[in-house]
């Protein structure tokens, strides 16, 4: 049978259609674009009172301001009398010099540019016989109101947080970033979604092959929807065969432009409610907002706290099975003889029960992070009981191992970065296992693979290690320095102005 079966068929194709649309630019051409298309719209509308200067005027509802097509576009088409009252060419000309009353005015003349402008929010106004059409800026402006950021909380600083609107975002941006140096470049890209995609940089700090790399990155992006946040990180990378962040996001315009004014390049993407900062390295991920604003010594002692937590909750239950099943020497007398009795009627190895506890911790957080918050506390009480109390006086698990999965939980809670603390959740499997199958030797089997890992990843040329490997280790600083005293940017960035202050 395996003879005869059939291969396969091979992907198909993807090809770019160019022109996307095609024929005449026309008021025919665009009903049959948009046909069953409830919210399409073309009325015809007499220039002047002259029926001899009739015209259709298009557009789709709900993308559209109703009000600004009727004060800026309708009034003036039917109250100017002189306007009717000229030929269809010079009528033409003066609308598109500013006759009308909208605030900007292109000429189009071909179908593609047309559709785009309808769905962008602008109306077109076609005079038959000609296939060119003047669109209109009328746009609606609904959006979600700025407000503050919800998972980036701010305790001494700003506010504000980035929202689904692109401009909005952009503007936000400015007004942190007053200095007429900030670039802004635009590309679409999602050949359905058709989503626009900012990169901003300083001119004259930011690094220029890092900003014409990025810019590659994305317009060699080539997929249907840009829809989601992971449809543009893993394509901005090379490297999409880690679980660790390699590209920085924030939802607070204050951070974003912090990172701008470093050196870094920032993305903005329609849609998203934050901004992307390349390059990325380790140290970026565990480096808070709040640590501007605080004292430079609580800053510095609470970055040794979180690379502290950062060992201790890849490391915790690994250790803790090794030095349970092969290194029992190396646990204090009396805790020993607790542990073990505490689990002499316990039916499970060590290993078995740490997994256990592993895969019920990331059940639990899970179900709390997809249920409704109401239910999800309900859910994170009922799982701490069952698991916590309920197995241990079942004696499917002993209390010690209970204790070192906890600690580790909560310690990877103490990451800045969400992404970050995945990667450590998933390693943590990886680690467990090796020191449950190898001892202190798999522990550091596994210490030695994420190391060389680690060491193996770039972001946008940039060691991923850095500050502690690659070619600027040592030359930076990884505790917050006194600002009087912090006068460079980071090497690292590769920027042309390093010193930010005398």
């Amino acid at each position: 049978m395996g003879i005869f079966q059939k291969k396969p068929p091979a992907d198909p194709p993807h090809p770019r259609k160019e022109p996307r649309l095609e024929g005449p630019l026309t008021p025919e051409r665009l009903g049959e674009v948009f046909a069953d298309c409830v919210d399409f719209n073309c009325r015809s509308v007499t220039v002047g009172g002259n029926e001899a200067m009739r015209c259709q005027l298009l557009f789709i509802a709900g993308m559209v301001r109703m009000e600004r097509v009727s004060d800026y576009v309708l009034r003036p088409l039917a109250q100017d009398r002189e306007l009717g009252a000229l030929g269809k060419a010079v009528a033409w000309e003066k609308m598109r010099a500013g006759a009308l009353y909208s605030l900007s005015v292109t000429e189009r003349d071909t179908l593609d540019q047309a559709a785009a402008d309808l769905i962008d929010g602008n109306c077109l106004l076609i005079f038959p016989g000609k296939e060119r059409a003047l669109s209109f800026n009328v746009g609606t402006e609904e959006k979600r109101g700025i407000g503050g950021p919800e998972n980036e909380v701010s305790v001494k600083g700003p506010r504000d947080s980035f929202v689904e609107n692109l401009r909005t975002n952009t503007s936000l941006t400015r007004r942190h970033l007053k200095c007429p140096e900030l670039r802004i470049k635009e590309q679409i890209v999602g050949r359905q979604s058709l989503t626009p995609v900012d990169v901003l940089w300083l001119e004259g700090i930011a690094d220029p092959d890092t900003v014409g790399l990025v810019e590659e990155q994305i317009q060699s992006i080539d997929i249907d929807a840009l829809l989601a946040t992971g449809n543009l990180e893993e394509y901005l990378t090379d490297t999409a065969s880690t679980p660790f962040p390699m590209v920085l996001y924030t939802e607070r315009p204050d951070r974003f432009c912090y990172g701008l004014s470093q050196g870094k390049v920032g993305i903005l993407v329609e849609g998203f409610p934050l901004g992307y900062l390349v390059p990325g390295v380790i140290r970026d991920f565990l480096m808070a907002p709040q640590d501007r604003s605080e004292n430079w010594l609580l800053a510095s002692a609470l970055t040794v706290l979180r690379w502290g937590c950062l060992l201790v909750t890849l490391y915790l239950p690994g250790l803790y099975v090794a030095m349970v099943n092969f290194h029992p020497e190396m646990i204090p007398a009396r805790l020993a003889l607790s542990i073990m009795a505490a689990r002499r009627d316990v039916p499970f190895s060590a290993l078995f029960e740490a997994l256990l506890l592993l895969v019920a911790f990331e059940v639990l957080q899970e179900a709390g992070l997809r249920l409704p918050p109401s239910i999800g506390q309900t859910v994170s009480i009922l799982g701490g009981l069952v698991v916590g109390s309920a197995a241990v006086e079942a004696r499917l698990i002993s209390p010690a191992v209970l204790v070192v999965v906890a600690v580790a939980g909560i310690a990877g809670y103490t990451m800045p970065s969400q992404d970050l603390a995945g990667a450590l959740r998933l390693w943590r499997f990886g680690m467990a296992v090796l020191g449950g199958l190898a001892g202190l030797f798999g522990v550091a089997v596994g210490t030695a693979l994420l190391a060389g890992h680690l060491a193996g990843l770039e972001s946008f040329g940039v060691a991923y290690l850095t500050p502690f490997a690659g070619p600027w280790a040592g030359r930076e600083k990884l505790l917050r320095q006194p600002l009087p005293g912090d006068k460079l940017r980071p090497a690292h960035l590769r920027t042309r102005n390093r010193r930010k202050q005398k």
